[in-house]
């Protein structure tokens, strides 16, 4: 059995989001097949231009196959389409009109997968917005598999997604909540389809103090790590963090990892640390008094699970279904919906060290029964298995 990964964009220089899900699935299903990705020669997912050069690499011991992208990403029109498919009545040509301008497209790569397809046993096509998931379904149906990293956004509901969502072979959900929302937009129930997610690289051993001597960070501290944007809900995130310090008078100290495209509020408790290496961040994840995920929108949130797998408390957004479901199903963490709420789940987790372990451990406990690699490796064979047996 051979398996191509098809992704919009991959490589060691990716460090988040569905491309290095894709990356980390694809180096542990190696151990059991032959596997090569497929993907863009773009590196920028705001405008995809070309970075890469069109070639094949070999990335951890996985053959890599990039292919141009002939026309870049134009923020301004694309924004545009968005606003005018998702506010007036329009056509299907101007669906596919914004997934075009949506890129990142390559229609050389929807090209390979067209004449090669008898090479590979099945295609794993991540993230359903984008064009090579579109087209690359379209082109092999019966050889295709979803991760569609869904959502809860505006542009889900169009309907080129929701009849793309009954032509995959089976579905790799990341989360129970990721599924309900397809299977009721769809109707796709009869597609096989399994809750997978993803495992996590968590290092053998981690250092608090290290962490605190070489960032200077003193006192306790919460932490949020990722991309630090709108979407990410960072804007409410300073907001009630600020309004908590002045209400309470509260010591703690929220320390920012990840890249921003927001202006990080000028205050002495909040510390941006930018994009830290991954020994760096587990050091970090270890020394917090709790994580706290402000996003409104996730299909599986990877850092709340390193975050469980250290065994630390989480602290999220309601609003995200997914997010308050694995807080839920966990008994891992709190959640809000608005500011009073997220003060006193604050200083509730903040005067009890011990809810703080307790929820801790039910966190690792999750993460154990659900998210070590090995059994996210049996997941994936027992979806190509039961595909494979009904053939």
């Amino acid at each position: 059995m051979t398996i191509a990964f098809v992704v919009q964009r991959y490589g060691l220089e990716i460090n988040g989001g569905a491309e290095l899900h894709c990356r980390w699935v694809a180096e542990h299903m190696r151990k059991y097949m032959p596997v090569e990705v497929l993907t863009s020669c773009a590196h920028d997912y705001i405008t995809w231009r070309n970075h890469y050069p069109e070639s094949e690499e070999v990335i951890n011991d996985i053959r890599v196959r990039r292919f141009p992208v002939t026309k870049p990403r134009r923020p301004e029109k694309f924004g545009r389409l968005q606003n005018y498919i998702l506010e007036h009545e329009h056509r299907e040509k101007d669906e596919l009109a914004w997934l075009e301008e949506e890129g990142p497209t390559s229609p050389k790569l929807i090209h390979f997968i067209r004449k090669h397809e008898s090479d590979y046993d099945y295609f794993i096509f991540f993230s359903y917005r984008y064009y090579h998931a579109y087209w690359g379904i379209h082109t092999v149906p019966g050889k295709s598999i979803l991760v569609p990293t869904a959502e809860h956004d505006p542009v889900i509901h169009l309907k080129i997604f929701r009849d793309l969502f009954r032509m995959p072979r089976a579905f790799i959900y990341n989360s129970e909540e990721e599924r309900v929302m397809i299977q009721t937009l769809s109707r796709n129930q009869s597609v096989p389809g399994l809750v997978v997610g993803v495992g996590t690289e968590v290092p053998s051993s981690f250092s608090a103090e290290r962490f605190r001597q070489k960032h200077g960070v003193d006192g306790p501290y919460m932490i949020y790590v990722g991309r630090i944007d709108q979407n990410k809900g960072c804007p409410h995130l300073f907001d009630y963090f600020l309004r908590f310090k002045k209400d309470t008078g509260s010591d703690i100290k929220l320390v920012l990892i990840g890249t921003t495209v927001l202006k990080i509020p000028s205050h002495p408790d909040v510390r941006h640390l930018g994009f830290l290496p991954e020994e760096d961040k587990f050091d970090a994840l270890s020394g917090a008094e709790l994580l706290v995920m402000p996003s409104f929108y996730e299909s599986l949130s990877m850092v709340t699970l390193e975050a469980w797998a250290l065994g630390r408390a989480v602290l999220a957004n309601a609003h995200c279904k997914v997010l308050k479901g694995q807080c839920q199903r966990s008994n891992g963490g709190l959640y809000y919906e608005n500011y009073p709420e997220f003060r006193e789940a604050l200083k509730l987790l903040l005067a009890s060290p011990r809810l703080r372990a307790v929820l801790g451990e039910n966190g690792k406990a999750y993460y154990d029964a659900n998210y070590t690699w090995d059994i996210i490796e049996k997941k994936y064979l027992a979806i190509m298995n039961e595909l494979g047996a009904g053939r």
